[in-house]
């Protein structure tokens, strides 16, 4: 029987440049999809799927973040006295229990491996899993309860993974398919950000993963790669030497919320997605469309 994953990491130390200027005094993770915090929706894939300990990695000017988590007391007191139920029951719901969420801070931009280094005191010696907060999936049951069901079959170490276009690879961690369906297939290589014509697939990772602890030894040596940064990719890499890595085809649709056209479809796809709204966001979108 494999141990049971209890923590999720989530890496929010990054600058959002590719947001500026509306990220200068704001975190991207704060940024919207509809009405909701990008953080949020990838809190709530993490709350589905039985996580009980949240690890946020942060840098400087996102303390909102943990402030979105917290009471707002005087936010709070205001939606009761104004009768305010509905907006007070959904501050309250996406708030997180006492003593479930940790913070920590990743002081130096040094890469996406160095950020889950930092949490290491926090996750312990057990396996956990990393959301990338700028990967949003829309899918039912979410994203991380299907990685978890798969991973309670397969133990080891497991990333979610989808096919992209040939030419984009080099904007990825890469994986080489080897046997296996599309719910637990063994991964035979992976490299990070390969150009096309040394890029093994177009399977690229997707912002999910299940790890084993012994990574955090591997991160600790603080080898640098791609662009000079300790990529999580190369510690994942050397596990898989004496650790087996799977893939998982989530069933779903993924949003890369990092950049302005896949933050914009999340909007749109989310909020046709939305009962309360779709029906006028869509003659609004239609009468946009026929403008252009």
């Amino acid at each position: 029987m494999v141990q049971k994953v209890r923590t999720a990491v989530f890496p929010v130390a990054g600058l959002g440049t590719r947001f500026l200027p509306a990220t200068k005094s704001m975190p991207k993770e704060m940024l919207t999809v509809v009405d909701r915090p990008v953080i949020q929706y990838v809190v709530d894939e993490a709350r589905e799927a039985g996580i009980e300990h949240f690890v946020f990695v942060t840098g400087r000017n996102k303390g909102v973040i943990e402030d979105h988590f917290d009471i707002a007391y005087e936010l709070e007191e205001t939606l009761k006295a104004r009768g305010k139920t509905a907006e007070l029951k959904s501050v309250e719901t996406d708030r997180l229990p006492a003593g479930a969420a940790s913070f920590t801070r990743q002081q130096e931009p040094l890469g996406l491996g160095h950020a889950v280094w930092c949490a290491r005191e926090l996750v312990g010696n057990e396996p956990f899993a990393v959301i990338l907060p700028d990967m949003i999936m829309r899918a039912n049951p979410g994203a991380l309860t299907q990685m978890i069901s798969a991973y309670e079959k397969t133990g080891g170490n497991i990333v979610v993974v989808e096919e992209v276009d040939p030419n984009d690879v080099s904007s990825y961690g890469i994986v080489a398919r080897g046997d296996g369906p599309d719910d637990a297939f063994e991964i035979t290589d992976m490299v990070e950000k390969p150009k096309k014509e040394d890029a093994p697939s177009n399977l690229i990772i997707s912002g999910r993963y299940i790890l084993q602890p012994e990574i955090f030894d591997l991160l600790g040596q603080h080898n640098r790669g791609a662009g000079g940064e300790i990529q999580l990719t190369d510690a994942m890499i050397r596990l898989g030497e004496t650790n087996p890595f799977y893939g998982y085809h989530f069933k779903g649709k993924s949003f890369d919320c990092g950049n302005k056209i896949g933050f914009l479809a999340a909007n749109v796809a989310f909020a046709l997605s939305r009962p309360d709204i779709a029906p006028d966001f869509r003659r609004a979108l239609s009468d946009l469309i026929g403008e252009v």
